[in-house]
């Protein structure tokens, strides 16, 4: 099985972890679901902002509108999937005793947050309305 679909088992069967390594301290399991859970905010606050574009923002084009609407709720869909991915990567990492594993997903999401809050600025100050 191909290491990507062998990973994706694992969201849904966490307790096979269990199968790889040695246990962990405990205060490093923990602090793996801390940062998942605040991955699983941001995603959150993410999907909620999307949903606030599109609903609190009517007097924009359509087509601005949704944009920048259907960005920050795909950031946080993919927030949340990189969220589950993360922890798991990290999990089996400590049992296995490897280095934990690096990511661009972070500065990938930054720059995502960075764009379409530009444009959120563009349309505050020059007042972009869908006519």
């Amino acid at each position: 099985m191909n290491k990507i679909a062998q990973s994706v088992r694992l969201w849904f069967a966490p307790q096979r972890i269990r199968e790889e390594g040695d246990t962990p301290d405990y205060r490093f399991s923990l602090a793996n679901e801390r940062t998942f859970l605040a991955w699983i905010r941001t995603a959150l606050a993410l999907i909620g902002g999307g949903f606030a574009v599109d609903q609190f923002l009517p007097e924009l084009a359509w087509g601005v509108r949704a944009g920048l609407a259907l960005g920050l709720l795909a950031a946080g869909v993919l927030c949340a999937l990189r969220a589950v991915n993360h922890w798991v990567r990290c999990e089996r990492a400590m049992r296995r005793g490897e280095d934990l594993p690096v990511s661009r997903f972070p500065t990938l999401l930054g720059i995502v947050v960075a764009v379409v809050a530009v444009a959120m600025v563009v349309v505050v100050l020059f007042g972009w309305e869908g006519r």
